[in-house]
């Protein structure tokens, strides 16, 4: 199943980094998203997108992910001549991720 079935997703950004949330629509499926989301996965489903690092933070206290990308917006809002500079368009590229 792809990820937007079970979750969503925010995106905000500062510069070159791009921060990605991922909220699960049930609490219940929170460990799950956990358990097989990783930094390291997320980083090869966006390979084409994200250059620099993904670390990846739990949020248990709201059951969401936060991902942190690195080098993730062609250099920022201010220098990229990306389509979508802000890299809000990015939340819905992870929800295409299987899970």
């Amino acid at each position: 199943m792809k990820l937007y079935e079970i979750a969503h997703s925010r995106a905000g950004d500062k510069g070159n980094t791009l921060t990605l949330s991922l909220i699960p629509y049930q609490a219940s499926d929170y460990r799950m998203l956990c358990e097989n989301i990783t930094a390291e996965k997320v980083k090869a489903h966006l390979s084409e997108i994200v250059s620099g690092e993904i670390i990846r933070y739990e949020m248990p206290n709201i059951a969401s992910l936060l991902f942190v990308c690195q080098n993730a917006l062609l250099g920022g809002v201010t220098t990229s001549l990306a389509m979508d500079t802000h890299g809000k368009t990015l939340s819905y590229a992870l929800l295409e991720m299987e899970v």
